[in-house]
């Protein structure tokens, strides 16, 4: 079965970033080889609706099947305010929680992030998996495209 990849609008983003791009280039290659499918929220939609038009049509450059749909729920919504009252991260970073919150229950293999300050960072990650634990719902694993993608031979 394919791996299920969570992604957010810093994965779409970072394509075109030169300090991001080799890495989430080759996570996009995964993505095009069949190896994954991509996990992407009205969210999302919602976050490119203000990026640079080659950020904002990026995704458009491949078939519908490669992505797995998901909506912003009310379930989501809760869990993503309690990551913020229990002070996971500041009420700044509201969209990053809806992100992680929908990564959660919808039950993606891993959600992949270039947020280092609010998403992929150790402290942070702790946090969301103990809010999750206490709330009854599975860990989420986070790890940047670096982690993602395949090297040599393997």
């Amino acid at each position: 079965m394919k791996q299920r990849i969570y992604i957010d609008t810093s994965i779409v983003g970072g394509y075109f970033d030169e300090e991001f791009s080799e890495a989430t280039i080759g996570l996009f290659e995964r993505l095009e080889k069949n190896e994954v499918i991509f996990v992407i929220s009205d969210l999302l939609d919602l976050e490119l609706i203000e990026a640079p038009e080659q950020v904002r049509k990026l995704l458009q450059n491949y078939s519908a099947d490669k992505f797995e749909r998901v909506q912003l729920t009310e379930e989501a919504i809760k869990l993503a305010d309690r990551y913020i009252s229990e002070k996971v991260v500041g009420k700044s970073s509201l969209e990053d929680c809806r992100h992680i919150a929908l990564a959660t229950l919808n039950r993606v293999d891993v959600l992949a992030s270039w947020n280092f300050k609010h998403i992929v960072n150790l402290d942070r990650i702790k946090g969301y998996n103990s809010v999750n634990l206490r709330m009854g719902f599975q860990m989420i694993e986070i790890r940047s495209p670096k982690d993602l993608i395949k090297y040599g031979n393997e």
